[in-house]
């Protein structure tokens, strides 16, 4: 495959992927914020969640003190920033476009309608009470996109270098979004301890999955166990990158071996991790590591296959 094509494939997947993890991202602290507290601590808490995603430097530079209402409309539908749901989603699709004869007409279709339904929203869907209908609608649509690639996809390396870049994606969101919550609840700035923990897991899907492995009380160590080291939760970090493990493996080539065998530690680290590295003490070194690993990772992805690097968190 040429390398331009690999290149937005596996950015097509990784755009697609960030803007669900944006969705999850706002719709924990969208939650959190409807409960009463001072606006302070709700400001506190757009700034741990935007600090995590890589956005908060741009936000002071372009608006200066984080505030209680601008950064949900921030991430969400600034159109200046490639880092928001309306420029990932714009990116996704032109990276489609770009290779509309190496992916299905049926993933054409899905991400171009998803473009021009969220470019041509209509002001009322800005309103807070319908905001959670657009998390909702992000997150489906992400979800509907997948399906069709899943369905439709010829398993060849075209199908490897966008399973990549949303394995990829999802370890880094994952990790970044329990980062966020812990930043928050270390903080002190955090509204609720049982509570957050549970919103935070509805957020991520994953609260029937909690109370399916654990059958007790929603606990901090409970919960990063589940979304770092499960291997059924298809959100953990564990579950991701071990797809991104065997899909960069279908691709490996001669110069890769040193991208495949960092990968390959990672995947060891996770597989054979240990709940008790997850103590919040211990928990926010983890995983920055973790977030420390998989950008290397996409640095030697993009080095080994990959015409360019674009702008990633």
């Amino acid at each position: 495959m040429l390398s331009r094509t690999a290149d937005h494939i596996y950015w097509l997947g990784r755009y697609v992927e960030r803007a669900e993890t944006l969705a999850r991202a706002l719709d924990v602290q969208y939650r959190l914020s409807l409960l009463p507290q001072p606006a302070e601590s709700v400001a506190a808490g757009w700034m741990d969640t935007m600090d995590e995603l890589g956005m908060l430097h741009d936000f002071r530079e372009r608006f200066g003190e984080v505030d209680a209402e601008r950064p949900r409309q921030f991430i969400a539908f600034d159109r200046q920033s490639l880092g928001s749901v309306y420029g990932c989603l714009r990116m996704a699709r032109e990276n489609a476009r770009a290779v509309r004869g190496a992916i299905t007409a049926e993933m054409w279709e899905i991400m171009n309608a998803t473009w021009l339904e969220v470019a041509t929203l209509s002001k009322r869907r800005r309103e807070a009470d319908s905001f959670a209908e657009f998390i909702d609608w992000v997150k489906h649509r992400s979800q509907l996109f997948r399906g069709v690639l899943m369905s439709t996809m010829l398993r060849d390396e075209g199908y490897s270098f966008i399973r990549m870049g949303m394995s990829l994606e999802r370890a880094d969101g994952t990790a970044r979004i329990l980062g966020a919550r812990l930043a928050s609840a270390s903080g002190g700035t955090a509204t609720g301890g049982y509570y957050q923990w549970s919103v935070l897991l509805r957020a991520m899907s994953a609260f029937e999955n909690y109370r399916k492995l654990f059958r007790d009380a929603v606990l901090p160590e409970r919960v990063a166990e589940l979304l770092v080291l499960s291997e059924s939760d298809p959100r953990s970090l564990r579950r991701a990158v071990d797809d991104l493990y065997a899909s960069l493996r279908a691709v490996v080539n001669h110069q890769s071996r040193e991208t495949e065998r960092r990968t390959g530690e990672l995947d060891a680290l996770l597989r054979f991790g240990r709940a008790e590295s997850l103590t919040l003490p211990r928990l926010r070194a983890y995983l920055d590591d973790c977030v420390d690993r998989l950008r290397d990772i996409d640095r030697r992805i993009s080095s080994d296959f990959l015409v360019s690097v674009e702008a990633a968190a």
